[in-house]
């Protein structure tokens, strides 16, 4: 079958929450799916649900085994004979004190939310290049805009993230390739189920903020539309961008206030 009209779209973290609503919301147009996580289970049944409006297929990795990466990309090219968008979805929250969490546990969630965004990125960036067209996307968070407790290492990565893509934009502005941040807030997912403590365990409680958050749907359709504008940055959410803003414009105002929000 010949697939070269087709726009094709490389999630990572797809199995459940942003990942998942981006899959089945990019499949409404009937764009071609590539489709990552651990969870191969909730990536069929994925698959199942968009099968019918675009086509879609299954690369499950592990983001830790960043030596396998080039390969992997192959593959994923692979299956469509080429990818126009890598969306670097995949992460993991945090829920501990600083002082309280081991170096392994840091350098786990750099890992994950910093090391294999970088080098799944630069995996794929030569075959962008040579194709002289491409468009990188960068789930970030908020969080890489200021810090905020109980996330002091997954602010850091997050933080780390913008710094290093925004830079790789300014490097390929003559390519063109396209490089889209985008910033949630409050995100009603199992992301706090999943963050990891400082015992490298599942927090396994569902946020009241996270509770309160847009919907995976609602968070899905901005980046869908920030990814169609080709958009440096977007931040996605409610009030709780308000500090974003405020750290920016009057960050007396954004000190007094974040120290009374209480971190959940």
């Amino acid at each position: 079958m010949e697939f070269s009209s087709l726009k094709v779209y490389w999630i990572t973290g797809a199995s459940s929450g942003i990942g998942e609503a981006l899959a089945l919301q990019l499949a409404k147009s009937g764009n071609a799916l590539v489709l990552s996580g651990r969870n191969v289970e909730a990536l069929i049944q994925i698959k199942t649900q968009v099968d019918k409006s675009c086509h879609c297929e299954i690369l499950s990795f592990d983001m830790l085994e960043m030596k396998d990466f080039p390969a992997i990309s192959k593959r994923a090219i692979g299956f469509f004979g080429h990818i126009d968008v890598l969306v670097n979805n995949a992460g993991v929250s945090q829920r501990s004190l600083a002082m309280e969490t081991s170096f392994e546990i840091e350098k786990k969630l750099m890992d994950i939310n910093y090391f294999s965004q970088v080098a799944l990125t630069k995996a794929l960036l030569p075959y962008f290049i040579e194709r002289k067209q491409g468009h990188i996307v960068v789930v970030s968070s908020i969080a890489g805009k200021f810090g905020f407790g109980l996330r002091s290492t997954y602010a850091a990565a997050k933080h780390a993230l913008h710094g290093y893509f925004e830079a790789l934009r300014l490097e390929l502005k003559d390519v063109p390739v396209y490089v889209t941040l985008i910033c949630p807030g409050r995100v009603k997912t199992n992301v706090s189920f999943n963050a990891i403590n400082e015992k490298g365990e599942r927090h396994n409680q569902l946020d009241e903020g996270q509770r309160k958050g847009i919907s995976a749907e609602a968070c899905a359709r901005g980046i869908d539309k920030a990814i169609q504008k080709k958009k440096p940055e977007v931040l996605l959410g409610k009030l709780e961008l308000i500090p974003v803003y405020l750290r920016r414009y009057c960050p007396p105002l954004f000190y007094a206030l974040i120290k009374r929000i209480k971190p959940n």
